[in-house]
């Protein structure tokens, strides 16, 4: 697939096109920001929601019960298609929909550009607040999206060939000129591409419309078992969502990401530029 799959990556004519009975508009990020401004109906999700919050590896997964908690505040159903939004370009909004398909919840899109493509387009915003109508979830955890440090270092010692690590970070983290753990640099072989370059801020931060070429100046291709991380998989929420929208399959996310392999003192580490 050379572009993304119109039915998960919306238009804003697309969004208002949907049923809303059957459609969860869910803005991803701060109250105060929410409670400005919004695009009409769409509930509220805080980041804290979405990540584990505990140092060093803020960014794993929450646990179970947490889960259950903020989908059953959700009122998740299978039949209600999930569209995440923000106002960044896309890292919470994809951090959300990667933790929809770590539950297995299938039925989901986002919204190109977020809020401000919605305001480009000229439609209208809301402060009243959205309350969802709550049900009683619980939640399957599903491997499948989640990558983990043991699984690469064993694919690093093997040798692994179909194995590719896409940072997300900035050129200066992954050099190891930037510190943000106990060591800096990057997981040995990986390629970095900031996820910044993703985005086109000519277009209200939408999806860049050359985005599959893009990628694969970089070597990151589908014919690869991918992996992408950051500093907590929060900017790599947005590189795991731009491979799912373009079909890579088995496109995996690393949880744990730079917090947690860069704090260890078992885990191998470059510096410098990619060879």
């Amino acid at each position: 697939m050379t572009q993304p799959n119109p039915d998960r990556l919306l238009t804003p004519e697309a969004l208002e096109a949907l049923p809303h009975a059957q459609t969860l508009l869910v803005d991803v990020g701060s109250a105060e920001r929410y409670a400005a401004a919004h695009i009409p109906g769409a509930v509220l999700v805080t980041p804290s929601e979405l990540v584990d919050g505990r140092p060093p590896a803020t960014g794993r997964l929450p646990d179970q019960a947490r889960l259950n908690a903020l989908f059953s505040r959700l009122g998740l159903r299978p039949d209600l298609k999930v569209v995440a939004y923000d106002d960044e370009g896309g890292g919470w909004a994809g951090r959300l929909i990667w933790t929809l398909e770590v539950i297995g919840h299938d039925n989901w899109a986002y919204l190109d550009g977020g809020i401000h493509a919605w305001q480009a387009s000229g439609r209208p915003l809301e402060s009243k607040a959205n309350e969802p109508v709550a049900g009683n979830v619980s939640v399957e955890i599903h491997s499948g999206p989640i990558a983990d440090a043991e699984t690469i270092m064993q694919a690093l010692a093997d040798g692994d060939e179909d194995l590719l690590v896409w940072d997300a970070r900035s050129a200066a983290e992954y050099r190891g000129e930037r510190q943000a753990a106990a060591r800096s640099g990057h997981i040995p072989g990986a390629v970095n591409l900031d996820w910044l370059e993703l985005m086109d801020r000519d277009r209200a931060l939408r999806l860049r419309e050359d985005l599959a070429e893009h990628l694969a100046t970089h070597g990151i291709t589908p014919d690869k078992q991918v992996v992408t991380h950051c500093q907590t998989h929060h900017r790599s929420g947005l590189t795991w969502l731009a491979a799912r929208l373009l079909g890579f399959p088995g496109i995996k996310a690393y949880p744990g990401s730079w917090s947690e392999w860069g704090n260890r003192s078992d885990t191998p580490i470059r510096t410098g530029e990619a060879p």
